[in-house]
């Protein structure tokens, strides 16, 4: 399964979630971090992001950095929010921040990133046919978002995170009645015009997110701040979460860090997020939230693999793909037929990376190996598999080196017959870590050869499951023949792979 790395810059901490996810889209977390920031604080208070927040931010990042590496993730995206949207000196900003991390860093607008929330809660927790209201306080901005069977309607974003609102109006510790007053009539008036736009009720869940979402769900559900992640699909109602804001804003700093399931830093600007979720609640008749523990990352995570990010690391260049065409055209195999046995073989290495965990690179070398094992039949049917051998490690081919090319000239080799072994020479010639390449490769060429005799097989989906690896057909009426050939792979498949191989015709 490829894996993805998503960093969130927002107003008051910055997160990272590195996650791998498979072509049913469900998401297992590999690494995660969050480190309280607080950068929003001095562009709220000055338009600027401070010395001191920008180093510290920065710091942060390079430790991420170190630990996001270490997965060899496929693609990474970093994005920065409502607080780097505002400062004035958010250049300054972006490039120490992408030097820091060794990635680019992006301010993202509210529309960004309203759908980038929505999608981390679909790909959680996803609501196919509900229709949904969800709401993300963050440190310097709320987004409300409206869906419905699991798409997004309408979003906005508002001027209405919990740090923000903390500096403009919640200078008294604990805020005085007046604080209050003006902070509840500013959040009335910011979401007057999604309420109108949205419509109250008729929403079937209200669903929130952010740590400040998690903090009252906790509260109220008396659930341990160390056990924050049984939090996740809990319910708060609106008594419950009413409660629960006018017993926090008459508490002073020390009160509120004592309440169980809010934290130290939390507490801090819990009043004025609680008061965002509050006046929501009310205004859009909602009788309770569910809290969901997705957010923006997980939705850069979801987005990257919808649109195939990084793919073109295990995929052929235009240089390499003109190369092996020409050659494989110039000895009479059909374009058509090539391929197809290149898609499948991609498909088929993209869906085995966590098993054979091969860098990316090697997709190339497969790849390349499909569009070329059949040439040798220009020469001479019979050992076909010889020729197509000699045939590519003497070609001039463009874009690969020459142990590259030897790699596929011995996949060629080995796409039929005998299987490739310690004791042959030419596999003698590989260094330790191209033999393992040519070994953990060389069934799946075999089964995109076999999976394409007969060109009905349109594509065929992987998954691994209770201990087998399944492979099932979608095709143009029966596809016997192909099951067949495949099913020929799967002793030499479980020899490298350890593992029980299926195929199966695909339902529906």
């Amino acid at each position: 399964m490829p894996r993805y790395a998503a960093v969130d810059i927002g107003s008051n901490s910055v997160r990272l979630l590195v996650a791998e996810i498979d072509s049913g889209q469900k998401m297992q977390t590999l690494a995660a971090e969050r480190q309280v920031t607080r950068l929003g604080e001095s562009v709220f208070r000055g338009g600027r992001i401070s010395q001191d927040a920008m180093r510290f931010v920065c710091d942060s990042l390079e430790r991420m950095s170190e630990t996001y590496r270490k997965y060899e993730v496929r693609a990474v995206r970093a994005v920065a929010t409502s607080a780097v949207r505002d400062a004035g000196n958010q250049q300054e900003f972006l490039s120490r921040a992408g030097d820091a991390l060794g990635a680019p860093v992006e301010i993202i607008t509210g529309q960004e990133e309203s759908r980038l929330v929505h999608l981390g809660i679909q790909a959680r927790w996803p609501h196919p046919r509900q229709k949904t209201l969800a709401i993300d306080v963050g440190g310097g901005s709320a987004e409300i978002i409206a869906s419905e069977n699991g798409r997004m309607v309408e979003a906005f974003s508002k001027p209405l995170g919990a740090v923000r609102l903390t500096e403009m109006f919640l200078r008294h510790d604990p805020p005085q009645p007046i604080e209050l007053e003006r902070l509840s009539q500013y959040i009335q008036e910011k979401i007057s015009r999604p309420v109108e736009r949205l419509g109250k009720g008729g929403y079937e869940r209200m669903i929130v997110t952010s740590a400040t979402a998690a903090a009252i769900v906790c509260a109220v559900n008396a659930i341990p701040r160390t056990k924050r992640e049984e939090a996740d699909r809990v319910r708060a109602s609106l008594r419950q979460v009413r409660e629960f804001y006018n017993e926090i804003s008459g508490m002073d700093l020390a009160q509120r860090r004592r309440v169980a399931g809010i934290g130290p830093r939390r507490a801090e600007i819990i009043t004025g997020g609680a008061a965002v979720f509050l006046r929501a609640m009310e205004a859009f008749h909602m009788p309770s939230i569910y809290y969901s523990s997705a957010g923006v990352r997980d939705g850069i995570v979801a987005d990257l693999f919808a649109r195939g990010a990084g793919r073109e690391l295990s995929q052929l260049s235009r240089e390499q793909r003109q190369a092996v065409e020409s050659l494989s055209t110039r000895f009479g195999v059909s374009p058509r037929h090539s391929r197809k046995v290149a898609s499948l073989a991609h498909t088929l290495f993209e869906a085995m990376q966590p098993l054979h965990r091969l860098p990316p690179d090697r997709g190339k070398l497969l790849e390349a190996a499909a569009y070329l094992y059949d040439i040798g039949r220009f020469v001479n049917e019979n050992a076909h598999h010889k020729h197509a051998f000699y045939l590519v490690a003497n070609a001039d081919l463009g874009g690969f080196t020459d142990a590259e090319r030897y790699l596929v000239a011995l996949l060629c080799r080995y796409h039929r017959k005998a299987a490739p072994a310690a004791h042959h020479p030419a596999v003698q010639e590989l260094d330790p870590e191209l033999r393992r390449t040519l070994i953990l490769l060389t069934p799946l060429l075999r089964l995109a050869d076999n999976l394409e005799r007969g060109e009905r097989v349109n594509n065929v989906t992987c998954r691994l499951k209770n201990g087998v690896f399944q492979i099932a057909i979608r095709s143009r009426g029966e596809a016997r023949l192909e099951q067949w050939g495949a099913e020929r792979v799967a002793p030499l498949f479980e020899s490298v792979y350890r593992l029980p191989l299926t195929i199966v015709k695909a339902k529906g």
